[in-house]
């Protein structure tokens, strides 16, 4: 065999290596999915959001929720029975609110338990999605976030509050139409939260976590712990499945070749 013949075959293997990975790995999650689903007696959907390398070159793609992941997930909330669990696996930054609504408000309609299931973080939009369920399941280092409305790159809260602050005649055209659109944005959005909460919390609990989550007490990216979480009134609990957070293992982000944490993979005793 030439150089030539052994190194086209090298580049061959090398390009086929990512394709093969990554049905293996696809292959485990589909098992470990239905390991839960069994053990829990429940339909498991994921939405998860990471970098993956899905080429060749490796370019990393980001995912937030968007409107094919609404469809994807009211599809497979269609396709269940409507008095069978729903557990929803979330691993989110956040993504369109429109989207996030959708999910949310399926979520709400199914007649069966909902159970959300957060890992690691759950936030915006992610945290709106938790809203709409029956309970919250958290891992103990798991954040949820604020879901106040962002215009463009600035918070609807901050934009109100400049209007507040300057006088009318030092304000500009575009701010005024700004303020107004978050005005709008921030009633939405309580509106919205209220409606995912009615039913599950009384009416006074669920006045006081959508103020607390909507109207701008922290910055947008503001951890909420468990601890957090069950201060507001959420019901929220701190014990997530072991198998649950063995599915995440499966979703891999290789950002670049080289971990930046390291350890020895096994459990440590004394």
């Amino acid at each position: 065999m030439s150089f030539w013949d052994i190194l086209i075959l090298y580049l061959i293997i090398t390009s086929i290596q990512p394709v093969m990975k990554q049905r293996m790995i696809e292959s485990a999650r589909q098992k470990m999915i239905a390991k839960i689903e069994k053990k829990r007696g429940s339909r498991v959907i994921l939405l998860v959001h990471r970098q993956e390398t899905m080429s060749f070159l490796g370019f990393p793609i980001y995912k937030y929720i968007d409107i094919n992941d609404s469809e994807e997930v009211i599809r497979a909330i269609s396709m269940t029975d409507p008095s069978v669990p729903l557990d929803i696996i979330l691993h989110t930054p956040g993504g369109l609110v429109l989207a996030s609504l959708q999910i949310a408000r399926a979520i709400k309609r199914h007649k069966g338990k909902v159970t959300v299931h957060v890992p690691h973080h759950a936030m915006s939009g992610g945290t709106l999605i938790a809203l709409a369920a029956d309970e919250i399941v958290m891992a103990p280092d798991a954040v949820l976030g604020p879901v106040d409305p962002q215009i463009g790159e600035f918070p609807a809260v901050s934009i109100l509050e400049v209007v507040k602050q300057k006088p009318m005649t030092e304000i500009d055209d575009r701010t005024l139409i700004l303020a107004d659109v978050a005005k709008k944005a921030i009633r939405q959005t309580k509106d919205a939260v209220l409606e995912l909460l009615s039913g599950n919390y009384p009416d006074d609990v669920a006045e006081n976590i959508a103020k607390e989550l909507v109207e701008g007490k922290w910055t947008h990216d503001y951890p909420i712990t468990y601890e957090k979480a069950k201060e507001l009134g959420l019901k929220v609990r701190c014990d997530i499945d072991k198998e649950i957070q063995q599915l995440m293992s499966l979703y891999p982000q290789p950002v670049v070749k080289r971990s930046s944490v390291e350890y020895l993979w096994y459990p440590k005793g004394k």
